[in-house]
């Protein structure tokens, strides 16, 4: 059942002119794509939509970047961020119905009219870095829906600007951390050319019809892989592995599928601690690192291996941060990232359907944002099409036993297929 969503005019909140901010190669590894947010509280707040709009434009006098627009200058067109101070849009929303009512589901949230969107599928230049709505419910309890252009802010940076915009909400007079944007202040290495332009290429937008799916992997199934893995083992290790073997069994169903072919699994890791970026940094800062496996061997191969093979992933990738990081501080020139050794390797060419990205959203700081009366009791990835095939793994849901999982990973085809492989795992 539909939400029926009464919005007022979008209010443009203004920020405060700083000039230029040059985007780091972190940066301009991501393309300007959209990124949707819900944050679900089911605690009152006395007048969300005015406290969280007041909140917002005093955020922004912190965070001026946020505030400008992306702008091309020279002849080859490099982009930057102009600090113009044109703010970003506000939208006030209400629905009659409570959060707590049997209509508010979990697809109703998700489908529901509770975020703006982009006119396009990516963000233009004249596009605001970010577009919020408050929602408030009949009860009380409201839905934060924020959509941002990747190219300003990884999640980790967008979870502490929301932060930031709770604690102005709860009276606080600035900050707790102070915000760090540009390349320089944020001490960042330079990836080299050819990362980028390799990354960047991964950025492609599908236009195949995916399916919508919120999924949750019960802690007793992650329990029993930790246990497995004799406690070696993250819970996002555990969940991506259950991902991977479950979306790729699903996929090599068709009897025409060829079980030699590349199937692999593609994840971001947040490197601040890696790069030695300073704190309050949030700007990007991850890095996609790739599993490589035979879509037969990943279908077939225990969880255990699986998650063996992506803790190795992790490890390498670690290792090639860690020693250009340890040379710049040797005293040695100013050192490209991975110059001195291997650099992340991504996957030969393949089927773009058989590559599954899985994202984590878990510890991050989007469960700590709290407006006056708490945290969210469900933090949630509103999928967009045009972006698969891609899981984001979400914080923990108030009331909920398990990892809770958005998924746009899947053709509606291979749906059926795909949860039934992950209701048989826990068993």
């Amino acid at each position: 059942m539909s939400i029926g969503v009464s919005k007022s005019l979008p209010v443009v909140v203004v920020g405060p002119c700083a000039g230029i901010v040059h985007l780091s190669s972190f940066d301009r590894c991501i393309a300007p794509i959209p990124v949707t947010l819900l944050l679900v509280f089911d605690q009152p707040i006395d007048g969300p939509v005015e406290t969280i709009k007041k909140a917002l434009s005093r955020a922004l006098a912190h965070y001026p970047p946020m505030a400008g627009r992306l702008a091309a200058t020279g002849d080859d067109g490099e982009l930057h961020i102009a600090c113009t101070g044109e703010g970003v849009s506000f939208v006030g929303a209400a629905v009659s119905c409570a959060l707590d009512d049997d209509e508010v589901t979990t697809p109703a949230l998700l489908l529901g009219d509770l975020a703006v969107g982009y006119p396009a599928e990516y963000c233009g230049l004249s596009d605001a870095f970010l577009l919020m709505q408050v929602t408030e419910f009949s009860c009380g309890g409201f839905v934060v829906g924020m959509t941002w252009n990747h190219v300003m802010a990884d999640a980790a940076g967008m979870a502490q600007f929301l932060q930031a915009v709770g604690e102005l909400a709860r009276g606080m007079p600035a900050p707790a951390v102070v915000p760090v944007r540009s390349e320089i202040d944020g001490s960042l290495p330079r990836l080299p050319p050819a990362m980028v332009a390799a990354v960047r290429s991964q950025m492609r937008m599908e236009t195949e019809e995916l399916a919508s799916l919120d999924v949750t992997i019960p802690s007793s199934l992650v329990g029993r892989i930790k246990a497995e893995c004799a406690g070696d083992c993250t819970v996002f290790e555990a969940v991506a592995a259950v991902l991977w073997r479950c979306r790729t069994r699903a996929v090599i169903s068709d009897s025409d599928a060829d079980t030699d072919d590349p199937a692999p699994l593609a994840f971001p890791s947040n490197v601040r601690g890696l790069v030695g970026a300073k704190e309050g940094y949030y700007g990007n800062c991850v890095t996609m690192h790739q599993v490589q496996a035979t879509s037969g061997a990943v279908a077939s191969g225990d969880i255990k291996d699986l998650v063996k093979l992506i803790k190795l992933a992790k490890e390498k990738a670690s290792d090639i941060f860690r020693s250009s990081r340890d040379a710049v501080s040797g005293g040695e020139s100013e050192t490209d990232a991975g110059s001195s050794g291997e650099q992340p390797q991504l996957a030969p060419p393949c089927s773009r359907y058989n590559t599954l990205s899985v994202t984590s959203w878990r510890n991050l700081g989007f469960e700590a944002v709290d407006f006056g009366r708490g945290t969210p009791a469900r933090v949630m990835w509103k999928a967009h099409q045009t972006v698969g095939f891609i899981c984001v793994v979400c914080p923990p849901c108030k009331g909920e036993d398990g990892v809770n999982v958005v998924s746009l990973c899947v053709k509606p085809e291979h749906a059926d297929a795909f949860v039934a492989e992950l209701a048989a795992l826990n068993i």
